[in-house]
């Protein structure tokens, strides 16, 4: 580990970044994994480390899957704070109920364990949910949950000490990234030079340091997204990642469904509508409740118009949402915050390629804390093989 070239230099030490080092670290390769923070701040810790393949479609699916299984192998060696404690969506008209049928039956197509609930059984293993807002549910067990503000830093000094080739280097900014003769030379805000055979970036939403003009013209877009935090309540029994309707009208698996292109708006789901908010519940370790989320819309280049401050009619609609669907007595919120990740309207994740030596990989959307540890696998498989 003396020599300053590696086999692979990966930019971005987020979930995505991670696992890609992880992977060709599993292979076996010389890995240095930089991160431009004193550690991970982004996207990857402001969200609500709720692991859901349910949700995901097509190969994303089966990328979740295996993202499951490895948190689980990972949590089995060392505490990264992975919980199976279940997704359970939550249907609040007739059109959702059917959406939740139909989904099931493809999950179980798929041999994917799914549960159908009645309103009697959500209600009791959930008591926190209202009754006039339940009226059934689609329950996946083998699901589950993380500590997003911890489980990016346990996963690092997890992978680095299982993999002694695998080297993260935080407080490290890339400023310069080239393809020179058979090598990529990189060099750092510190004045470092490194050199290796391939290397990935994985840089979210940061677009202002390196190949600007490539995301510039790439059509990527940046979501910013509003979510509150509430003091403990340790009384509150809502385990899990608590998915409800809105929900069910957003994720991608429920888009296949037969009756999915049949279902319109209700009218007073308009304005939540508007602001792009599904409502989803995960209760910490801690005994808080993570509330939000929506969405809002900036192109790559403009990410300032979407502002740092948030948006307190947003949270203002999001809490009266929340409270049509479960009970929480003296509702108080400890905090709330912004999270920022990059999109592409029209692909999963954005892959550019430059001399088959400089790999993009960013712009996974919210997919990332689902699904990163597939894909990084099936992408390092890639990356190494078109050698």
């Amino acid at each position: 580990m003396d020599s300053n070239h590696y086999d692979l230099i990966v930019v971005g030490a987020g979930v995505l970044g991670t696992f890609h080092a992880y992977h060709a670290a599993e292979l076996d390769k010389k890995v240095l994994l930089l991160e431009k923070d004193a550690f991970p701040v982004n996207a990857t810790v402001r969200n609500f480390g709720q692991i859901v393949p349910s949700g995901m479609a097509n190969e994303w699916f089966e990328h979740g899957v295996y993202s499951t299984k490895l948190y689980k192998k990972i949590q089995s060696e060392f505490d990264i704070s992975i919980r199976q404690n279940g997704s359970i969506y939550i249907a609040s008209d007739d059109d959702e109920q059917q959406l939740i049928h139909e989904l099931k039956h493809r999950m179980d197509e798929r041999g994917y364990e799914a549960h159908l609930l009645s309103k009697a059984q959500c209600l009791a293993k959930w008591p926190a949910l209202l009754s006039s807002y339940c009226k059934a549910g689609l329950y996946f067990p083998q699901e589950v949950s993380a500590e997003p503000n911890t489980l990016i830093y346990k996963l690092l000094f997890y992978a680095t000490r299982k993999f002694q080739t695998l080297r993260y280097q935080p407080n490290t900014s890339v400023w310069g990234c080239e393809v020179i003769k058979d090598n990529v030379k990189i060099t750092t805000n510190k004045g470092d030079i490194y050199t290796s055979d391939k290397v990935i970036i994985c840089n979210g939403h940061e677009f202002s340091t390196l190949f600007t003009s490539i995301f510039r013209n790439s059509g990527i877009v940046v979501s910013k997204l509003n979510m509150m935090r509430t003091i403990p309540y340790p009384d509150i029994d809502l385990e899990g990642n608590v998915l409800t309707g809105l929900t069910i009208r957003r994720y991608e698996s429920f888009y296949d469904c037969p009756s999915y292109s049949k279902i319109s708006t209700p009218d007073h789901l308009q304005e939540l509508k508007k602001w792009g908010i599904h409502i989803l519940f995960k209760k910490a370790i801690d005994n808080s409740i993570i509330i939000g989320d929506s969405h809002e819309y900036a192109p790559v280049d403009q990410i300032e118009k979407l502002g740092f401050e948030l948006n307190q009619e947003i949270n203002t609609v999001m809490l009266k949402e929340a409270a049509r669907i479960v009970q929480i007595p003296n509702l108080q919120i400890a905090s709330s915050w912004a999270g920022f990740y990059a999109q592409h309207p029209d692909k999963d994740v954005v892959e550019i390629d430059i001399e088959n030596k400089i790999h993009i990989r960013t712009a996974i959307g919210g997919k990332g804390m689902t699904s990163s540890g597939g894909y990084a696998k099936k992408s390092i498989q890639q990356i190494f093989e078109s050698r």
